[in-house]
């Protein structure tokens, strides 16, 4: 498959640093313009499929505190689907000034692991997981029927070993099967435990991180991808310093050495909620002109 025409397309994983405004605006929405400079930033550094930045809260709390069901970091009862949409109007917002948005769901598994359970309606966490992923793909309808161009599942929590995956796969493809559009699992960390299970999900992308975790390349050497993409995870999102060009284009390579080019998403390893603006701001930039170069020399 392929997202767009050209090949090395750029992307984000999602967050992006909170840039808070002031003023009688602000008080309406404090985060509203944290939005707006997210999505301006990527905007202006090139970037080929935006977010909506991800300001609003951690990538736990963002969800749960929307879902009846929950109370706090507490399981309370039945956990059903958000009773209005939870990002539709910050990725509205994205789409209104760029054609190409990524829509971002945090996965049943993340979230089930970041709650405790109060409740005798689920016995354990894996019945929770299942119920989130039918909450969660109706937020995943909303996005799609906004016009998002892919859909993406965070499920950091597969690297770790604390999570089912065959219960975690289960709970992401039953999002997938209720969409038509592209949809995207982004697992963070080192891959080597869990990288068979993984690519059995029914995902069009897998979205990996190759500058923290070089070695998830060679875990990745040699296995079949049955015509999915990779999203090439190129820039350190936990290294406060921005990445020269060169040193980007590198990653960039080792990629393709790797991949196909065809096959390629270009984008940071992690959300760069944490790091300063500038920095963030530099780091994308960087990263599309490094994108570029390794694109016209492929071309070429």
């Amino acid at each position: 498959m392929t997202l767009m025409s050209k090949r090395l397309p750029t992307t984000v994983v999602g967050s992006y640093p909170v840039v808070k405004g002031s003023g009688v605006r602000a008080l309406m929405d404090p985060l509203k313009h944290a939005v707006e400079v997210a999505v301006a930033d990527q905007i202006d550094a090139g970037i080929d499929i935006i977010s909506d930045g991800q300001v609003r809260g951690d990538m736990i709390r963002a969800f749960t505190s929307h879902l009846p069901g929950i109370r706090g970091s507490s399981v309370v009862g039945k956990v059903q689907p958000a009773q209005r949409p939870i990002t539709l109007a910050d990725t509205k917002y994205a789409l209104s000034r760029h054609p190409k948005v990524k829509g971002i769901l945090t996965g049943p598994s993340t979230l089930a692991h970041g709650l405790s359970l109060e409740t005798p309606f689920y016995r354990n966490k894996d019945e929770l997981v299942l119920d989130l992923a039918q909450a969660l793909a109706v937020e995943a309808g909303y996005l799609q029927d906004a016009g998002v161009t892919l859909l993406q599942i965070d499920e950091p929590i597969f690297s770790t070993g604390a999570a089912n995956i065959a219960v975690g796969r289960e709970a992401v493809n039953a999002i997938v099967g209720r969409l038509r559009v592209p949809v995207c699992l982004h697992v963070c960390g080192g891959l080597e435990r869990v990288i068979d299970d993984v690519l059995r999900t029914d995902v069009a992308v897998f979205d990996f991180e190759f500058a923290n975790n070089p070695q998830n390349l060679e875990v990745l050497s040699g296995k079949d991808l049955r015509g999915r993409m990779i999203g090439c995870g190129c820039v350190d999102s936990a290294d406060p310093g921005v990445e020269s060009v060169e040193a980007i284009r590198k990653r960039i390579e080792a990629g393709i050495d790797v991949f196909s080019p065809e096959a390629m998403l270009i984008d940071p390893d992690c959300g760069l909620r944490m790091q300063s603006r500038d920095a963030a701001l530099g780091k994308l930039k960087n990263m599309v002109v490094a994108a570029g170069e390794a694109r016209a020399e492929y071309t070429g």
